[in-house]
């Protein structure tokens, strides 16, 4: 197993999160990116993206409508991404991703989840250089040699692409994210998924002892509303 089904098993490593959670985050990545690029999809490779997404976790179609409303509405919210960083029981390291549209109200919330959960947030950038920022994309193997769609890849900025059982994955740096999906489209390849992930360098294994304590704290963070994503350096 190469290095992209490597990071695919980390980015799919053990959630503490479920519907309920999971589908309000994925509709607010939907009326983000509605709200910044209009609610067109076929105008929007954004919201297209925030779409394919929703939908590879069975997000309803109503969800996604209701999302879509709500962002080109007049009440729509006006939200910011701001990210912490923090060391939680063990020596963990976690990177947090926020949405928000009450800057307050999330800073005060993040550093109360790991105050009362063994960990504390540190200044910004202070462990961001731990994870590698990586763009993943997941589609069934096409009809073509897998050497020539590497090829064509490269220009976009492919970094790796492997295949698996039918699955390929392709990696890339996070700021060839757009140049990717926009190749994809003209290869006429269909994504199962496209996602921006922050992957451990340096990954630790911890006990299970351990990761259960390490649980509480990763669970009370992506039960925030104001979280979108949790990546720890966890193996």
């Amino acid at each position: 197993m190469g290095r992209a089904f490597e990071y695919r098993k980390a980015a799919k490593m053990k959630r503490w999160g479920n519907m309920s959670r999971v589908f309000p985050k994925l509709a607010k990545a939907i009326e983000i990116a509605a709200k910044a690029g209009g609610g067109d999809p076929e105008m929007n490779p954004v919201l297209r993206t925030a779409i394919l997404n929703a939908k590879s976790q069975n997000l309803p179609k109503a969800n996604i409508e209701a999302a879509i409303k709500r962002a080109t509405g007049k009440d729509a919210k006006n939200y910011t991404d701001v990210n912490f960083e923090g060391k939680g029981p063990h020596g963990v390291l976690v990177f947090v991703e926020c949405a928000t549209d009450n800057n307050t109200r999330t800073v005060a919330n993040v550093k109360m989840h790991f105050n009362k959960n063994g960990g504390q947030v540190v200044p910004t950038g202070s462990l961001e250089f731990m994870f590698d920022r990586k763009a993943i994309f997941e589609f069934d193997k096409p009809d073509m040699d897998l050497e020539e769609l590497e090829l064509e890849l490269i220009d976009a900025g492919l970094e790796e692409l492997e295949e698996e059982d039918g699955l390929c994955i392709a990696l890339a740096n996070y700021t060839d994210f757009g140049n990717m999906n926009t190749k994809f489209e003209e290869l006429g390849i269909e994504l199962k998924k496209a996602e921006l992930k922050r992957i451990s360098n340096n990954p630790q294994e911890f006990t299970e002892e351990q990761q259960e304590e390490i649980g509480k704290l990763l669970e009370k963070l992506e039960d925030d509303d104001d979280v979108q994503a949790v990546f720890t350096n966890m193996e």
